[in-house]
C-alpha cells in the first residue's frame, strides 16, 4: 500500500519554477505592489492571455495608485475592456482612491490592513503581502488547493474549500526561509499548468514524490462544475451595454441603448437597471445615460 507523502520538496519546487516558470510580467522585481495588486484584480475568474495585453497599458497608463484614481471611474471602466466582471474595474478604482488618499500612496503590507480596502479578499491580501513584500503568508487558489490535495493526500480532487483548513494545510509546506514567495508562485504554476483539473499531465511534473501518483492515481468523487454560460445572460447584455457608452464620451440617449439588445426588452431593462445600481452608470437629469463619472 503506498504512504502518502506530508510535505512537497520546496528547494525541488522553487527550482523547477526558477527555470521553466512563465515569465509573466507581474513576477518581475521590479513590479510595485500596486502594479501586482492591480494584476491580482484582473487575474480573478480571468484567464493570463485575456489579462496580459491590458493589463500592460495599465499599468503604464496609471503606474500608481493616485494615477489610477486620478483617471476618474470612466476611464478605467473603458480600459478594462473585455476582462468582465466590471463591478471588479470600480472597486479597484475605489481601492485606488483610499491608498492615495489614506496610505500616501503606498499599498499596506500586512494582511490586516489590506483586507479594509475595497475590492479585496482573503486571497488577494494574502497575494498582495506575499507577492509584493515577501510575508510569510499562505496563499491559496483553486490550483494550490488541487496540488495539495493530490500531491500530499492523495487525493484526486480538493474537495470544498475551508479557509481555516486549506490555508493552515498550506502554511505548514512553507519554507521558512527567503524563497517563501517563490515557493507559493511555483504551486500555483504547478497547478495552472502540470497539474491541471482534467489532463494532469504527471510525467512532466517535478515533484519526485506526490501521494496521488504513488497510489496509481485513484479517481475521486464526481465533481459536477456548474458551467458559466455567457451567450445570451444578464452578463451578455450589460456588456453589450457598456460597450455603447464605451464608445461614446457624452451621454447617450435611451433609444440607442435599446439597440444593443432587441431580443429580449424585459432581459435588457433588467441589465440596464442592474448597471445603475452598482453604480458602473448613471443617468442624467434629462434621462440620458453615461459612465459613472460622466453623468454631469
Amino acid at each position: 500500500m503506498a504512504v502518502a507523502v506530508t510535505t512537497i520538496d520546496a528547494a525541488e519546487l522553487v527550482s523547477w519554477f526558477e527555470r521553466d516558470g512563465r515569465d509573466l510580467p507581474w513576477r518581475d522585481p521590479a513590479v510595485s505592489a500596486w502594479q501586482i495588486l492591480v494584476s491580482e484584480f484582473m487575474l480573478q475568474q480571468t484567464p493570463v492571455a485575456r489579462v496580459l495585453p491590458i493589463w500592460l497599458d495599465w499599468v503604464a497608463r496609471w503606474p500608481t495608485p493616485s494615477a489610477t484614481a486620478a483617471a476618474g471611474p470612466a476611464a478605467v471602466l473603458r480600459a478594462w475592456g473585455k476582462l468582465g466582471y466590471p463591478r471588479r474595474a470600480k472597486r479597484l478604482h475605489e481601492c485606488a482612491a483610499v491608498i492615495a488618499d489614506e496610505y500616501d500612496d503606498v499599498v499596506p503590507a500586512d494582511v490586516e490592513t489590506l483586507l479594509t480596502l475595497p475590492g479585496i479578499g482573503s486571497y488577494t491580501a494574502r497575494a498582495v503581502a506575499c507577492f509584493a513584500y515577501g510575508q510569510w503568508v499562505p496563499v491559496v487558489d483553486t490550483n494550490v488547493r488541487r496540488v495539495v490535495a493530490r500531491a500530499v493526500h492523495g487525493q484526486a480532487e480538493a474537495g470544498s474549500p475551508s479557509a481555516n483548513r486549506d490555508e493552515a494545510q498550506v502554511a505548514a509546506l512553507l519554507p521558512n526561509d527567503a524563497t517563501t514567495p517563490t515557493f507559493s508562485a511555483a504551486l500555483m504554476e504547478l497547478g495552472a499548468v502540470i497539474c491541471t483539473a482534467r489532463a494532469p499531465q504527471c510525467g512532466r511534473c517535478p515533484l519526485s514524490s506526490c501521494a496521488w501518483r504513488q497510489a496509481g492515481h485513484p479517481a475521486g468523487e464526481p465533481v459536477r462544475k456548474r458551467v458559466q454560460k455567457y451567450a445570451g445572460t444578464d452578463r451578455q447584455v450589460r456588456g453589450k451595454l457598456l460597450d455603447v457608452l464605451r464608445g461614446s464620451t457624452v451621454p447617450v440617449a435611451r433609444a440607442q441603448l435599446d439597440l444593443a439588445w432587441l431580443s429580449d426588452t424585459v432581459q435588457r431593462d433588467r441589465a440596464l437597471d442592474s448597471l445603475l445600481v452598482d453604480g458602473l452608470i448613471e443617468q442624467t437629469d434629462d434621462g440620458r445615460f453615461a459612465l459613472c463619472g460622466e453623468g454631469e
